[in-house]
C-alpha cells in the first residue's frame, strides 16, 4: 500500500461518534495509518457530538439535517454532498438513518458498517437490549458490506463479545464498544489493502 495514496473515507454518525474517534485514532497511529485519510465526517443532524468531536480533530466536517424529509430525496442530496470529498468508502459509525437503494447504489459496494449482533440473529436497533434482554452469553460484533437490505450485505468480519457476569445493559454496552472500535479499523484496513 505504501505506493498507493491512502483511501478516503466519508464517516457518517447521528450521535456521539465513539466508533469515528477509535478510526480517526487508528488513522493517526493505529491500524489505519498509511492506509485511510478522513475526507468527511458528516451527520444528518448538525447538533451531533460527534460533529464537534471531529472538528476538534481538525477533520473536515459537513452536516444536512434530516428531519422531516423524505428518505429517497435526502439521500440524493447527501450523495451529492459526499462525492464533493470524493470518499473511496463510506463508513457508517451509529449513523441512525436507514439508506434509500439510491443511496446504496451510488457508492455501490464501497459502504461499511458495524454492527453490534450477529446480522444472521438480529437486524436492526437495538441490538444490545436484545442481547441484555436475553440474557445472552455472548453476542457478536459484524462488520458488513451495506446491500439494499438492512443489515443483510456480505460479513467482512466477526469477533464474539464474552457477555459472561455483565448484568446491566451499560456493561453490555462498553464490552462491545470495546471490540467495535478494534474490529472496525482492523476491518477496514483489511479490505482497503485486499482492494488496493
Amino acid at each position: 500500500m505504501t505506493d498507493q495514496r491512502p483511501a478516503r473515507l466519508a464517516i457518517l454518525l447521528s450521535g456521539r461518534g465513539s466508533n469515528m474517534l477509535a478510526l480517526a485514532e487508528a488513522v493517526r497511529a493505529g491500524a489505519l495509518r498509511g492506509v485511510a485519510e478522513i475526507a468527511v465526517v458528516f451527520s444528518n443532524d448538525p447538533a451531533a457530538p460527534g460533529l464537534e468531536s471531529a472538528a476538534a480533530l481538525g477533520l473536515p466536517t459537513a452536516s444536512l439535517p434530516s428531519k422531516g424529509r423524505k428518505r429517497e430525496s435526502f439521500d440524493l442530496e447527501v450523495v451529492d454532498r459526499l462525492k464533493e470529498y470524493q470518499p473511496d468508502y463510506v463508513v457508517l459509525a451509529g449513523y441512525m438513518r436507514v439508506l434509500s437503494p439510491a443511496f446504496v447504489r451510488a457508492f455501490a459496494g464501497r459502504i461499511v458498517n458495524i454492527h453490534p449482533a450477529d446480522t444472521h440473529q438480529h437486524q436492526g436497533l437495538h441490538a444490545y437490549e436484545w442481547a441484555f434482554d436475553n440474557r445472552l452469553s455472548e453476542t457478536k460484533i459484524t462488520v458488513h458490506l451495506v446491500d439494499e437490505g438492512l443489515d443483510t450485505g456480505p460479513i467482512l468480519a466477526q469477533q464474539v463479545v464474552n457477555l459472561v457476569g455483565a448484568d446491566t445493559l451499560a456493561e453490555v454496552q462498553r464490552r462491545g464498544l470495546a471490540v467495535e472500535h478494534t474490529l472496525y479499523a482492523n476491518t477496514l484496513a483489511d479490505l482497503i489493502r485486499k482492494e488496493g
